[in-house]
């Protein structure tokens, strides 16, 4: 491959998920030349569009934070503005202690403001172990803590094994005893820096929001599923002009004296400006380790959680299932499914689309848990099968049904993971043109992963313009018009 250098510089992505094409976008509004190396045979990581008995659905991350504001801007500038819907139904379950309860209110990630909250949710022992809080001496929190420990160690462990864990495994699929509450839940972690008691630290955090007049849906989806979105952003990058190029495995990342990178993907050599690396953990360690060895020790120790999404298609006519959008699953209850999400009832345009059918999906396995991901799709299939019905009756046969598989999906925040990241952006600072973004970073949701890919364009903004002046003033710089 060739070409020359353009005034305003050439960047290299490497990953195509949701970061790495956020990231290209945003380098593009800075007038740069972009190339983005994914190395599967698709872009988007983990969101993933598809098709179940003729109904679109998603296959992997299926909504977005509504109450960030990256992930909505990003989906109206690339022309999602009409597609984007909220939930048709927020109403969501806990299934715990045998049955179905309705998910408890005036909490912040399972955190209670008043022991009435979880009225109906907890025994009676454990709604008294909340109303200890008030009286318990101060619970000091350090540089960072476990959230798990910290909440238990204030209103008792049957708060966090029956609404912390379940909602915090949902987004993380980790352990709420080891996740960071500064990294997972910060506006709590601040909280707790300032209040003796906790739920007086989550009165105020309610009543802080209530004064923003925080309005409208938590959560926002995308008509033909979220998996629409780096679809959308890919076509829109790509009519601006820049290359994306999947199949190609980046295979060496090097600095290029006196300036700029070489990036060898398979057969390909490279040259760029800057480099954003937008891959997992693992995958960004083995590039980094030659010119960044700190960096690549650090993201080296990043551990992911494994899961597997099993949807289900029915004929609507063969069962009925109970109202509202899903339900949670509280690891002590012991049961395989974690979740479980009645696509067709959360999404209108599924049930519009299609009106004969009812598709749902279950999701399995957490941090640590490897022996149920072993099993083969058709025994997902059944032990998903089996927990639905013991949840809601469900026994009717399904029409269609697909396992996919989140091998290493999802990064995992543990305590102290705030200064892990700060020590890997300490030591990629020192290399010019160089960042890093995604969701092992600054947080897993989308909006999350769309803002570091944005603060990673940031970071080499200062390194294009020095390449733009090296550009224009050859005879400063032996490599001056080198190009890709």
């Amino acid at each position: 491959m060739s070409g020359s250098r353009t005034d305003a510089g050439h960047v290299v992505v490497i990953g195509a998920g949701i970061a790495g094409l956020a990231a290209a976008h945003r380098v593009l509004d800075r007038g740069a030349r972009v190339t983005v190396l994914e190395a599967s045979e698709r872009v988007g990581g983990k969101l993933l569009p598809g098709e179940i008995a003729g109904a679109r659905v998603d296959f992997g991350a299926e909504s977005m934070l509504a109450r960030r504001p990256e992930a909505i801007a990003l989906a109206r500038e690339v022309g999602l503005t009409d597609r984007l819907q909220p939930p048709a139904t927020a109403a969501a379950s806990l299934w715990t202690r045998g049955a179905l309860r309705p998910m408890p209110k005036g909490h912040v990630m399972g955190v209670p403001g008043t022991a009435s909250a979880l009225s109906g949710v907890l025994s009676d022992e454990g709604l008294a172990r909340i109303e200890r809080d008030a009286e318990l001496p101060r619970t000091e929190v350090g540089d960072d803590v476990a959230v798990g420990e910290y909440v238990a160690a204030r209103l008792g462990r049957e708060v966090v094994d029956r609404l912390v864990e379940p909602l915090l495994g949902g987004v993380y699929a980790g352990d709420a005893y080891r996740i960071s509450m500064r990294s997972a839940v910060p506006q709590l972690f601040q909280a707790a820096q300032t209040h003796t008691s906790l739920t007086e630290a989550v009165r105020e955090i309610q009543a802080r929001a209530a004064a923003a007049q925080q309005t409208g849906p938590v959560f926002m989806g995308i008509e033909g599923g979220v998996g629409q979105l780096p679809l959308s952003v890919a076509e829109s990058v790509r009519g601006r002009g820049a290359e994306i190029l999947t199949r190609t495995a980046v295979t060496e990342l090097r600095r290029e004296a006196p300036g700029g990178w070489r990036i060898t993907a398979g057969d390909r050599v490279l040259h760029a400006d800057a480099v954003v690396v937008a891959a997992p953990a693992p995958v960004a360690a083995g590039l980094l380790r030659p010119e960044a060895p700190e960096a690549a020790a650090e993201l080296a120790t990043v551990e992911y959680a494994s899961m597997a999404l099993v949807t289900l298609a029915y004929r609507r006519a063969d069962l009925t299932l109970p109202e509202g959008s899903g339900f949670l699953v509280p690891p002590v209850d012991g049961r395989t499914i974690k979740a479980s999400t009645f696509s067709s009832q959360k999404w209108g345009w599924i049930a519009d689309e299609n009106p004969d059918l009812l598709v749902l999906r279950t999701s399995v396995g957490r941090h640590g848990e490897t022996e149920i991901l072993r099993r083969d799709d058709a025994h997902l299939v059944d032990v998903s099968r089996h927990d639905l019905r013991a949840a809601t009756g469900l026994s009717a046969e399904p029409l269609e049904t697909r396992v996919t598989r989140w091998h290493e999906g999802l990064p995992q925040y543990p305590v102290g993971h705030h200064a892990r990241v700060a020590r890997v952006r300490e030591h990629i600072a020192k290399l010019p043109g160089l960042a890093v973004c995604g969701a092992a970073y600054d947080g897993v949701g989308i909006p999350a992963c769309i803002a570091s890919a944005y603060a990673a364009v940031d970071q080499i903004g200062g390194d294009l313009s020095a390449a733009r002046e090296l550009t224009a003033n050859p005879v400063q710089s032996l490599h001056g018009g080198a190009g890709e």
